[in-house]
């Protein structure tokens, strides 16, 4: 309904003030962000979109092509994030009482002392693609916070004892499922010879990719590929109107998608990101031997974490 109501503006706005008028692709506005602070980042380049109702994967080749490369299955890692943090009753305690769910869970696992004493195993490891997933995880969680508060008879509006320890494990294993679907698109980028060895960057947008752990991960595989990673500005990760007006200059400078005789555009409720490779990257089967990410472990890289919140 809100995009209905904001399109009849808009046309409103454009029949009075005879404007052109430029339709924006949520997802596309998030992808190309980047390039309004980052001048000389140029086509093509690798896109990871991790938000609360998005994880996509793709190469950004133009202003409005695009090579959709992997999508979620279920949740998206913001939601997925959301609901943990509700389950894990985070905003009952002070210091998370404003935070987002991924915020919360961040600033939580920050404060622990054996992330690794709750077992996690990443998802889909079975399957040789880039499709995430996020659901799996979510049940473990939820299986050992009922485990714990049942063992250890924690009220009905008290967090469990080892909360940060949960915290440290549910982020890890998100990271390591964004960063081994991250690793086998940058094989098959490479195998198909998508994006030019001398300008490889992966881009990082959307409100998840304000968690500097998940970020932290990622460096770590792009170093790995010799990748360049960029992440816009806090501001500009989660929704606003900047990113929008970004990409209708965009579209403006390249010409493309501005209409003078826009009478018969419509939402599109439902729009993919550009043309779908996701079956093509299961066909190659590809196997990766993962890069380690113990580095993200280490009890100096915690702080640099809480640090930078």
């Amino acid at each position: 309904m809100s995009l209905e109501v904001g399109t009849m503006f808009g046309k409103l706005l454009c029949r009075k003030h005879q404007k052109p008028f430029i339709p924006i692709h949520h997802m596309e506005a998030h992808a190309l962000t980047a390039r309004l602070q980052n001048p000389s980042l140029e086509f093509p380049f690798l896109v990871l979109l991790i938000s609360g109702g998005h994880c996509l994967l793709a190469v950004a080749h133009s202003v409005d092509k695009f090579a959709l490369l992997g999508e979620s299955i279920d949740d998206a890692p913001g939601e997925a994030f959301d609901k943990m943090a509700r389950r894990m009753k985070l905003r009952n305690l002070p210091e998370y009482y404003e935070l987002s769910g991924g915020q919360a869970i961040e600033l939580a696992a920050s404060k622990a002392d054996d992330p690794l004493q709750f077992p996690f195993t990443p998802p889909l490891l079975q399957y040789k693609d880039c499709k995430f997933s996020f659901a799996g995880a979510k049940n473990v969680c939820k299986y050992y916070i009922e485990k714990e508060e049942l063992s250890k008879g924690v009220a009905p509006d008290e967090v469990i004892p080892d909360v940060a320890n949960l915290s440290a494990a549910f982020l890890l294993v998100v990271t390591k499922h964004l960063c081994q679907r991250l690793q086998r698109a940058m094989e098959y980028v490479a195998r198909k010879s998508l994006i030019p060895i001398e300008r490889q960057t992966l881009v990082v947008s959307g409100g998840v990719a304000c968690n500097n752990f998940i970020a932290q991960g990622l460096e770590i595989v792009c170093n790995e590929y010799n990748y360049k990673l960029v992440r816009p500005p806090a501001k500009l990760c989660t929704d606003n109107g900047i990113m929008v007006a970004w990409n209708a200059v965009e579209r403006w400078k390249a010409n493309i998608g501005v209409y003078k005789d826009f009478e018969g555009i419509e939402v599109e409720k439902i729009s993919p990101l550009g043309a779908s490779l996701i079956e093509d990257v299961s066909r190659e089967n590809i196997s990766c031997k993962w890069v380690k990410l113990a580095k993200l472990l280490d009890k100096d890289n915690q702080k640099g974490i809480s640090q930078n919140q």
